[in-house]
Parts: C-alpha cells; structure tokens; sequence
C-alpha cells in the first residue's frame, strides 16, 4: 500500500466511523423507546428492551453502512477538494481513476461485511428478536406491580397502582377491576396494598388498607362496601407457548438456505419468495463498490456548488434506489414479477448512474450529469433565500 493510499484511508476511516455511530445509536434510541412503550406492562422490560436492541445491531448496522459509507467518502473528497490536494496529486499525474482505488478497497471490504450481515448475521438476529418479543409479550405475572401501568394477573381482573416501591411489593392508590362468574363487574379501590408471595409459588396474597368496593347485585341494586383491610388471592400466570421454530420467513433464512431451498421443488416458501430475498441481499451488498464511483465525482464538484446540493441529490438517488429494490421485491415475492428482473432492474440502473457518473467525472474531473443536476438545485436554493437575506439585512 502506497502512502497515497494509506493517507486518503486515514482520513476517511474517522468519519467513516462517525457517521456510522451517529447513525446506529440515532436508529438505536428510537427504537429502543417504542419498545419501552410496547412492554410498558412487563416486569421485565429492561432486560428484554436490551436483548432486542442487542439483535438489532445487526440489522441496523446494514441499513447504515451504505449512508455512513457514502458520507464518509463525500465529506473526505470535499475537504481535500477545498485545501487543492485533488488539484495538486492531479497536476502531477496521479489520475483520478487512480484516486478512487484505495475507496474501492475499503468498499469492498465493507461488501464483505455487509454479506455477512445480511447473509449470516441478520437471519439468526432476526429470529432472535422475534423469539425475545414474544417471551416478553407472553410472559407471565411474576408477582411484582410496576407504578402507573395496568397488568391482569388472569383474564378476568386487571389492576394497577399510582405508586410502587422499588421492590414491586408495596403499593399506594390500588384500582381493580374484577369480572366475576355471573358477568357482573366488582371495582375495588385502596390507600394501599401489600403483594405477598405464597410459598407454594403458585398464587400471591394482595393485603388491602383503607379501601372500598363497588359492586352489584343479582337484583341490579348497587352497593359499596368500606373496609379497613381486605385480602385477595391472585393467581401467578407462566408464559405462553415458545415461538414457532426458525426458517418459516425467508427473512430468517441464510444465503445458503435460501439457495438451497430454492432449488427444492417442495419448499414451504414460494420460490419467488426466495429469489427475491436472496437477490435483494446480494443487490444491496454489491452496490456497497458502486458508491466511490458517484461520491468522488460529486464530492469534487461541491467545491463550486456547495456541499449541500451535491449531499441532498445523491441521497434522492440512494432513497430511491432502496424503495425500488424494496418494490421490486415485493412483486417478485408476490408472483406479480420475475425476481431477476423486478430486484435487478433497480440495481443495474444504479450502477448506470454510478459508472456513468465517474467516467464523465475522469475526462473533466468536477463536471458530471449528476453534479450539473446538484448546481442547479444550488443555484435555486441561493435564488430562494438570496432575498430573505436582503431582507433581513436591511431591517
């Protein structure tokens, strides 16, 4: 490796870094607070939220490496746009073909980790993520209350608490609602009340102070009973059935399952179902070596347009390119497609924009399609404000 290369890796692999942190704990965080929402009612939601934000590294961390990837590129190509590096290492006849190789290199070592990812890592996470939320979604009641949530230890009492201590067992402001045999309804309120466990681990004894209880008559008379302490049997539910076993959803199939089954003639999942996932994966891998081909050329022309239309276009064309792969797949999984043609159409002309995109960019370098497309749009954008600042300079 030339010091060339290592200089233009240096300089890339900080960003590169940052962006695809930023970008994982950004994905990260707003998924981990939904599923505080969803398992808002289990015990144990800490330690499940953390083994489903554990299984989806690697799933995010797909999503990210094509944008933290091109960012990367963009911003390190801009920078040595502006201090005249390119100008110079092009004046001395270094090509800019020549430029591109060391991002070549670091694209298609990330394609390999991002075939692991997709091809090994990803399924085995998935089924992962859908065993651990649904063990958390059928867990049972474990004996402890948490503080302004409504659990139902059996089907026909629910309850909840406007204050729990820290151990779960000491409660302040209790409501219950209770469904009794016949159909009527009991609803019963408290100061306080005490969780106890039973030794024989099957029920858990709730101590009631200073409460009263609604409830009605065979007759439909209304009656309210005041009471000092009262006691209740609660019963403590295990959790529900295990998931169904692995491979059901092509998603949760590796890159060799999928070749393998869909070569089978009596595979559960369709055919078309199994192309599609396996083409889909291998198209957004191998874009990962297209990216250099669109980020160089547009990173040298930001020096005269700006950063912001050069950045803005090409992620229209990443966006894009995603949800007609996206499309693609889903016709070719639903039969309405041929999987070659519905999920590579959207790859090859990709890779069109990409390599057409550099080849004009290596005769002139600077002056592509693509960055022709961004200098417009930054010229409207300074049309558009140009007056408000006027504007406000002039109050």
């Amino acid at each position: 490796m030339k010091l060339l290369d290592r200089y233009i890796l240096r300089m890339t692999l900080g960003p590169l870094g940052a962006a695809l942190g930023v970008t994982l704990v950004a994905l990260l965080l707003e998924r981990v607070l939904r599923l505080l929402d969803l398992l808002s009612e289990s015990s144990g939601r800490f330690g499940f939220v953390m083994q489903l934000a554990a299984n989806l590294v690697p799933h995010y961390l797909g999503l990210t490496l094509p944008a933290g990837l091109f960012i990367a590129l963009f911003v390190v190509v801009t920078r040595l746009n502006e201090g005249s590096e390119i100008d110079a290492l092009l004046a001395s006849g270094v090509s800019l073909t020549r430029l591109v190789v060391p991002y070549l290199a670091l694209a298609s070592v990330l394609m390999l980790i991002s075939l692991v990812l997709f091809g090994f890592l990803q399924p085995y996470s998935r089924y992962a993520y859908r065993a651990v939320l649904h063990a958390a979604e059928t867990a049972g009641w474990s004996g402890t209350a948490e503080p302004q949530t409504f659990f139902a230890p059996d089907a026909n009492l629910m309850m909840t608490a406007d204050r729990v201590n820290a151990t779960g067992e000491e409660l302040g402001g209790v409501f219950i609602r209770r469904t009794l045999d016949d159909g009527r309804e009991e609803v019963t309120t408290a100061r306080s009340g005490r969780l106890i466990r039973d030794p024989d681990g099957v029920h858990v004894r709730l101590e009631l102070t200073d409460g009263q209880q609604f409830s009605t008559a065979t007759s439909g008379a209304a009656r309210v009973l005041s009471f000092q302490s009262f006691g209740l049997d609660l019963p403590l539910t295990s959790a529900e059935t295990l998931l169904r076993g692995r491979g059901r959803d092509a998603r949760e199939l590796t890159l060799a399952e999928l070749v393998r089954q869909a070569a089978r003639s009596n595979s559960m999942i369709p055919r078309s179902e199994l192309l599609a996932e396996l083409y889909a994966r291998l198209a957004r891998s191998f874009s990962l070596p297209l990216l250099p081909l669109l980020a160089v050329p547009l990173g040298l022309s930001a020096k005269r347009g700006g950063r912001a239309p050069g950045i803005i276009i090409a992620g229209l064309i990443l966006i894009a390119f995603q949800h007609t792969l996206q499309l693609g797949q889903s016709l070719a999984a639903s039969g309405k497609a041929a999987p070659a043609l519905a999920v590579g159409g959207p790859f090859f002309i990709f890779a069109a924009i990409c390599i057409v995109t550099f080849m004009t960019s290596s005769k002139r370098p600077g002056e592509t399609p693509v960055g022709l497309i961004a200098e417009r749009f930054g010229d409207l954008i300074v049309r558009f404000t140009k007056p408000r600042r006027e504007e406000k300079a002039a109050a």
